[in-house]
């Protein structure tokens, strides 16, 4: 559902309640999470079920932080994060998801986002602090954490034992481990923007991260194990 957002060029008063954009694909969902926010203070700039959706709606809403889910019927919010660190790079997000630590951790590095909440915690203040904390700017990962994600993934995208990856699978999986974003990635390799696209989609396949594949994420081995 699209509200209407102030122009980009305002002022936004650092008075004012922080506005936030929610993506998932159960309105029941979306409806319990608006009210939370609500009821806490903060403004809801809009929602969708659809990730092409939210890609289109976000940009022109231009809210302080987009709340992201993992998995949804057209896509991840990964991939959602991806696109808009390129068509709306002051916005921040957080992947919201029923992964572990472990696996939130690495979406998290995947899609360039301040960080992640968990579907399963159920303390609605530590929810609302951490929405609160990534909408001011705070990184949820410390760039400790962050840095020894990013080692693990950038080890992943040359492991043999991940044999479903083709080559520039690999290269694409090594550049969004260090962080690129699509067109960068797109750049350094001298592909169009839309076969960049196409590749992340296929590696966070391959790797478990879409719902279609139907399973967990693809596990690391322990040496590459990095969140305690």
């Amino acid at each position: 559902m699209e509200t209407p957002a102030a122009p980009r060029d305002v002022f936004r008063s650092p008075t004012g309640p922080a506005r936030i954009f929610i993506l998932n694909d159960h309105e029941p969902v979306r409806r319990g999470l608006r009210d939370l926010l609500e009821n806490d203070g903060l403004a809801v700039a809009g929602e969708s079920g659809s990730a092409a959706e939210a890609s289109r709606l976000i940009p022109r809403l231009n809210p302080d932080l987009a709340v992201l889910d993992d998995r949804l019927p057209d896509g991840t919010g990964i991939e959602v994060c991806r696109d808009l660190r390129t068509t709306a790079p002051d916005v921040r997000s957080l992947i919201l998801t029923g992964w572990d630590e472990q696996h939130a951790a690495r979406a998290t590095v995947l899609a360039g986002a301040a960080g992640y909440l968990l579907k399963q915690v159920r303390d609605h203040k530590e929810l609302l602090s951490r929405i609160r904390r990534a909408a001011a700017g705070d990184a949820l990962l410390t760039p400790e954490i962050r840095d020894r994600v990013a080692e693990s993934l950038y080890a992943a995208s040359s492991a043999a034992w991940l044999k479903s990856l083709t080559d520039l699978e690999r290269n694409v999986l090594a550049f969004m481990a260090r962080g690129l974003t699509n067109r960068q990635i797109a750049q350094e390799m001298r592909l169009l923007d839309d076969a960049v696209t196409v590749s992340v989609s296929s590696v966070l396949q391959k790797l478990g991260f879409r719902r279609r594949n139907h399973l967990v994420p693809v596990p690391i081995p322990r040496a590459w194990e990095v969140v305690s």
